[in-house]
């Protein structure tokens, strides 16, 4: 294919998932414009089956398999885990199916595979998979499994796209979802670019704070801005962070509040008592606040994440499919199924290089558009909000693009 052609997934008022990508030196079947051709997507109703019934998703099988085409695909998935975890498994497979009903019935030959939860368990079939001849890995969900595989060496693995939470990425093992360190420095440009210049990180202690640092730095980078300093705290230790923000920088234009698994209410509570935010320092939040009810401790707060509206067709044929609502992770599974189809479409069953999956114009799902790097991390462009009278109001439709 041409340098600088750009391919697209077909639209449909179903479903809606383009990839843009600039295949250099690729080579497709011939002079391919759109990634799928309409006919062949699914209309609302056909193919996929529902799993579940009742507003839930459907018991859990060891092994199954979809599809008849000729790119093999593993996806490791908690299918028989107990409570969040199984339940977020199963939803996970409910996407796939649609997805590989929607794209990649045609294209993909998908196996999905149970972990149980088991971070042993998923790294063992991980390894299966590579040394199988598979073309792509989806998942494992399992946190220190995608670490494991990021350790495997070997020019011809193939690659994995890692669906676990707050997984840094690698070389080859891309991570999916979105984490708080590219929510934290997505805000923070949001500001950089109109016009704040002086930073401070206020970060949950842990395995993740060096990572969020690294991902604000550079992302302050771009715009000219800086991240004055850096204060780790835990527990209790809210009130002695700011205070030690104090001590140590005069005067920040905005204080981002990394808060990990915990509520940010603490740390926003000792902000208050020194007028933070106010007229002179704003204040910015992540994704990881919104797993909380919304404090009014919150007002006033920019966080950057993903647009709702994005998933909505998604969202819709789930629901009308499987009689109960999608979430964020059918969004991430359906989006991966989709991206492995459209690339076995528009490049072959041979196309998942590097370069593809790196391109630097990136993929829109329907989580929104996003781009892998080379170090395997992820980078989305968001909306970008402030929280007012209690509720997400939109700023800016997008802190970067790319």
């Amino acid at each position: 294919m041409e340098a600088g052609r750009k391919v697209y997934c077909a639209r449909t008022s179903a479903i809606a998932f383009a990839l843009a990508l600039t295949l250099s030196g690729c080579q497709s079947k011939g002079n391919v414009t759109e990634v799928l051709d309409p006919a062949a997507i699914a209309a609302p109703g056909e193919q996929a089956t529902p799993a579940g019934q009742n507003g839930g998703a459907g018991p859990a099988q060891a092994t199954q398999s979809l599809g008849t085409g000729s790119a093999k695909v593993t996806m490791l998935l908690p299918l028989s885990a107990p409570g969040t975890a199984g339940e977020n498994g199963r939803k996970m497979r409910d996407a796939a199916k649609l997805a590989m009903a929607d794209i990649g019935n045609g294209l993909l030959t998908l196996t999905i595979e149970d972990t149980k939860g088991d971070s042993t368990q998923a790294g063992k079939l991980a390894v299966q998979a590579i040394t199988t001849g598979v073309k792509v890995v989806i998942g494992p969900t399992e946190l220190q499994a995608a670490q494991h595989i990021a350790t495997l060496s070997g020019s011809k693995r193939p690659p994995v796209l890692a669906l676990a939470d707050n997984f840094a990425g690698s070389a080859g093992v891309y991570a999916v979802p979105l984490s708080e360190a590219d929510s934290a420095a997505a805000g923070a440009a949001g500001l950089a670019a109109k016009g704040s210049k002086k930073f401070v990180l206020l970060v949950a202690g842990g395995q993740n704070a060096a990572a969020v640092e690294k991902r604000v730095a550079n992302g302050l980078s771009i715009y000219g801005a800086t991240l004055a300093v850096t204060v780790p705290y835990s527990g209790d230790g809210a009130a002695k962070a700011v205070d030690e923000m104090g001590s140590l920088v005069d005067t920040p234009d905005a204080v981002i509040i990394a808060s990990g698994d915990g509520s940010p209410s603490p740390v926003l509570a000792a902000l208050k008592s020194k007028g933070i935010p106010g007229k002179a320092i704003s204040v910015v939040g992540t994704n990881r606040w919104l797993e909380h009810p919304i404090d009014p401790l919150f007002e006033g707060a920019y966080i950057a994440t993903l647009d709702s509206s994005e998933t909505g067709p998604i969202a819709d044929r789930f629901r009308t499919t499987y009689n109960y609502p999608a979430d964020v992770n059918v969004a991430y599974a359906y989006d991966m199924v989709a991206l492995t189809a459209g690339i076995a479409s528009a490049v072959g069953p041979d196309g998942f290089s590097k370069q593809v999956l790196e391109n630097p114009n990136g993929f829109r799902g329907s989580t929104g558009l996003f781009r892998f790097r080379a170090d395997g991390s992820s980078q989305r462009s968001m909306p970008f909000y402030q929280v007012q009278k209690g509720a997400l109001k939109l700023v800016a439709k997008s802190t970067s693009g790319f």
